[in-house]
C-alpha cells in the first residue's frame, strides 16, 4: 500500500492575500513588541520629519522602532544582521510589514534616535508599575563591565607616549631632511616639475600618528590636573600641606602607567570576570526586587562602583518620584559618604563592607561610624538573610543581558552614545521580561 503524503505545491499561487500575523503563534515575542510599541508615545521619533517637505517618503518610525527593539531583545545588534533578518526571519518580516530598510538606514535611524530610546525605557517602567510588576520598594544595585567598541591594543601608556613622541619627532625630522636632499637632487637632474609622492606619504603617516599621540597625552594631562584639583592640590605644590611624604609626580603630570585609547578615548582598561583586562565601560543597573525589571541605569568609564549608589537612587527619585525602602549592593559600593547618605534619606541599606569569603579590611570605626553600623547590621542573621537576596536579584539581569541577549560589546563609541545604548539594552531586556511575566 503506497504512502499518502501531505499536500505540497510550492508553485501554487495563493488565492487570497495571507495574513502575516498568522505566520507566528499567538503569544510570540514579536506580537508582544508590536502591541507594546503601538501603545507608547513616539512623538520624539516623528518630530524630525514634520514639515521637512522631502520627496522620498521615509520609513515609518513606528515600524523602525519595533524592528530595532525586537532585534535587541533577540540578540541581533548589527545593522547588517538586522537587514538580513528582514529578508529571512518571519518575525522580523511581520514587524516590518513588507518594508526592507537597508543597513545604512537602520544604523542612521538608531544613531539619530539613541536619546529617544531612553524616554521609552522610562515609559515601559511606568507601564510595569501600573501593571503591578514594579513597585520600587526594594532595589538591588550592581554593575558589570561591558566591552567598548575598541581594542585594548589600541591603547598606550603615558610613559610609552613620551617615548613614541620623541621617536616620531626624530623620524619626521630625518624624513624632512631626506626629502630636501632628494628634491634638490631631482631638481638638478630632472627639473623642478618632479613631484616625488613617496616621501610625503611617509611623512603624512608619521605626522598623523604623532598628532594622535599628542592628543592622547593632552587628555591624560587634563585628567591628571582635574584629579589634582579635586584633591585640593595647587600648581607647584610638591608636598601635602597637612604632612606626609612628597608627591610622586608633579602637578598635572599623569602616572606613567595611565593609558588612553586611540579608538575610543573615553573608554578605560578594566578587569573583566572572564576575559582578563579589556577596553570597557562600567554599566550600572538598579533592579526592582518585585520581578527583576531594570528601573534605572547609568554608565561610567570608571572601573570602580564608588559613588554610583546615590546616582541611581537620584535617577529613580527624579524619574518616578519614588524612594525605595530597601537597597542592596555589594562591597564595590561601600564607602562612608554613601552609607551616611542612605541613612540621611531613611533608606534601609544592606551594603557589604567587604567581599564575600574574604576578610573585611580593618577600619577606624570612629572615623567611619556609618560603616561600623553597616557591619553590625550585616553580622546579624536578619541582615545576612536580607543581603543574600542581592546576588540573584541584581546579577541575574546582567546575566540575561550577556548570555540570553548576547550583548557583550557596545556598537557606539564615546560615553554619551554608549550610555544611551545601555538604556536601549535595558529597555529590550524589560520588554522581553514583561513578555514572560504577562504570559504567566
Amino acid at each position: 500500500m503506497s504512502t499518502t503524503f501531505r499536500p505540497y505545491a510550492p508553485d501554487q499561487s495563493l488565492l487570497l492575500p495571507p495574513d502575516v500575523r498568522e505566520w507566528l503563534p499567538e503569544g510570540h515575542l514579536a506580537h508582544h513588541v508590536s502591541d507594546l510599541v503601538d501603545g507608547l508615545d513616539l512623538t520624539a521619533f516623528y518630530a524630525p520629519y514634520e514639515g521637512d517637505g522631502r520627496r522620498n517618503a521615509p520609513y515609518e518610525p513606528r515600524m523602525m522602532v519595533k524592528v530595532l527593539l525586537y532585534a535587541y531583545a533577540t540578540g541581533v545588534f548589527s545593522s547588517r544582521q538586522v537587514a538580513r533578518k528582514l529578508e529571512e526571519d518571519v518575525a522580523f518580516r511581520l514587524l516590518a510589514a513588507g518594508n526592507f530598510p537597508q543597513h545604512r538606514t537602520l544604523c542612521a535611524f538608531r544613531r539619530r534616535h539613541l536619546e529617544d530610546f531612553q524616554a521609552l525605557f522610562v515609559e515601559v517602567v511606568r507601564l510595569a508599575q501600573e501593571l503591578g510588576l514594579a513597585r520600587l520598594g526594594k532595589l538591588s544595585i550592581d554593575g558589570t563591565k561591558v566591552r567598548a567598541n575598541a581594542s585594548k591594543h589600541k591603547a598606550m601608556s603615558y610613559d610609552r607616549m613620551q617615548e613614541e613622541e620623541q621617536r616620531l619627532e626624530g623620524e619626521i625630522a630625518a624624513l624632512l631632511e631626506q626629502a630636501d636632499a632628494v628634491d634638490a637632487a631631482e631638481d638638478a637632474c630632472l627639473g623642478a616639475q618632479v613631484r616625488g609622492d613617496e616621501l610625503p606619504a611617509e611623512l603624512r603617516r608619521r605626522e598623523e600618528r604623532l598628532a594622535a599621540i599628542r592628543a592622547a597625552k593632552a587628555r591624560l594631562e587634563a585628567a591628571a590636573r582635574a584629579a589634582d584639583d579635586a584633591r585640593g592640590r595647587q600648581p607647584g605644590q610638591d608636598r601635602n600641606p597637612k604632612g606626609g611624604p612628597p608627591y610622586k609626580r608633579a602637578y598635572g603630570e599623569p602616572d606613567d602607567k595611565a593609558q588612553s585609547n586611540f579608538t575610543d578615548p573615553e573608554s578605560s582598561i578594566m578587569e573583566t570576570s572572564s576575559e582578563g583586562y579589556q577596553q570597557c565601560y562600567n554599566a550600572q543597573a538598579a533592579v526592582d526586587a518585585e520581578h527583576q525589571l531594570v528601573v534605572a541605569a547609568d554608565l561610567t568609564a570608571n572601573a570602580s562602583d564608588q559613588g554610583e549608589l546615590p546616582v541611581l537612587l537620584d535617577a529613580v527619585k527624579e524619574t518616578f518620584d519614588a524612594q525605595p525602602e530597601t537597597v542592596l549592593a555589594d562591597a564595590g559600593y561601600c564607602n562612608e559618604r554613601d552609607l551616611k547618605e542612605l541613612e540621611k534619606r531613611g533608606v534601609d541599606g544592606y551594603v557589604a563592607p567587604g567581599r564575600e569569603g574574604k576578610q573585611t579590611a580593618t577600619r577606624d570605626l570612629e572615623k567611619h561610624p556609618a560603616t561600623g553600623r553597616m557591619m553590625e547590621k550585616l553580622a546579624t542573621p536578619a541582615g545576612r538573610e536580607a543581603y543574600a537576596q542581592r546576588k540573584w536579584l541584581s546579577e541575574a539581569p546582567h546575566g540575561w543581558i550577556k548570555h540570553v541577549l548576547g550583548f557583550r560589546r557596545f556598537s557606539f563609541r564615546g560615553l554619551a552614545k554608549v550610555r544611551y545604548e545601555w538604556d536601549l539594552v535595558c529597555l529590550a531586556l524589560n520588554v522581553k521580561r514583561l513578555h514572560v511575566l504577562m504570559a504567566a
